[in-house]
Formats: structure tokens, C-alpha cells, sequence
């Protein structure tokens, strides 16, 4: 009878080479930044979001399987949970101050005059400009998007098509 040490003996199907969280972080620090920044509309903001999001990731890097999805998608839901937790916390701080300067007029803010495109995108609802940001500019794949937004792919196809078609609505008005 053969001995067979089980730590030692490799299973071809189960093993999936693991990167190092720098290599991952060097590779995808553009596509999560690029990500948060179409979120957001806020190149600070953004910039803000990914450091704390690549800190997330370092410190539950350990729990990242490869066999689960590839590092972009794992960095991109705990950027997405990120970016909603900084919207969260806007929000209330929005309707805190706006407690404390009920008698203050609202400051204008300069128009800067975006492009029709910014602007046609600044008008889709945050999920439809979510959906577009994985799949078109992130260039993820549909059950990857899925995935990222905790829906299913028949609903990230829907909803990724009505974003689309209405942006092209948009953007034909706007020429008209």
C-alpha cells in the first residue's frame, strides 16, 4: 500500500494561482478609480473612495477567492459598498446642515458647462449611470456586473439596455 501525504499532494482541479494584493492593487487601481469617479462625479471624492476602498480590500485580502471572480469585480463591490456608504453619510450630513441653515439663502454654484454626454449622464438615475460605468467603461462582462450590483443578469441586461436607450434619447434631444 502506497502512503500518500494529503498536505502535500496536489489537486490540478482545486489549486488557482493566487496573485499578491500589490499586484492586484497595481493593476486595477485605474479601472476602480475610473469606476468611483463616474459614480461620483467628483475627481476628490473619487480619489478619496479609492484609497479607502484598496484599504478595505487589503485588510479583508485574505478572503478574496480567485475561483469566485477575478480581482477587478472583487475591488469593484467593496468600491460600490464604499461609494454607498460616503453617499449615505452625505446625505445625512446634507439634511443635518440643512436643519442648522433653514434661514441661510442656498450659494449658486457655478455652472461649468459639461459637454451633452456629461450632461445626459448626470441626468440617468445612479443605477442606470452605475450599470454603464461597469459594463462600458470598466469593460466587465454582464454576470460579472451582476454579480457586483447583487442582481440578477436578465436585470443588469434590463437595466443596462433602458440606461442605454435613454441616454440615446437624451443625446438626441439635446441635438435637436
Amino acid at each position: 500500500m502506497k502512503a500518500v501525504n494529503a498536505v502535500t499532494t496536489s489537486w490540478p482541479g482545486l489549486r488557482v494561482d493566487r496573485p499578491t494584493f500589490s499586484a492586484v492593487a497595481e493593476s486595477e487601481l485605474d479601472a476602480v478609480h475610473r469606476y468611483l469617479l463616474f459614480l461620483t462625479g467628483n475627481r476628490a471624492v473619487a480619489e478619496d473612495l479609492t484609497g479607502e476602498t484598496f484599504e478595505k480590500a487589503f485588510r479583508v485580502w485574505r478572503r478574496f477567492d480567485p475561483r469566485r471572480g477575478t480581482p477587478r469585480a472583487w475591488l469593484c463591490g467593496i468600491a460600490r459598498t464604499t461609494a454607498l456608504d460616503h453617499f449615505r453619510s452625505e446625505e445625512r450630513r446634507r439634511r443635518r446642515e440643512e436643519r442648522y441653515a433653514r434661514d441661510l439663502p442656498e450659494a449658486e454654484e457655478p455652472a461649468l458647462g459639461p459637454g451633452e454626454l456629461e450632461t445626459a449622464l448626470a441626468r440617468l438615475s445612479a443605477s442606470e449611470r452605475e450599470v454603464v460605468a461597469l459594463r462600458v467603461l470598466l469593460e466587465l462582462d454582464g454576470p460579472t456586473v451582476a454579480r457586483v450590483l447583487g442582481i440578477s443578469t436578465s436585470a443588469c441586461s434590463t437595466r443596462l439596455s433602458r440606461a442605454l436607450k435613454r441616454l440615446e434619447e437624451m443625446m438626441r434631444d439635446a441635438r435637436d
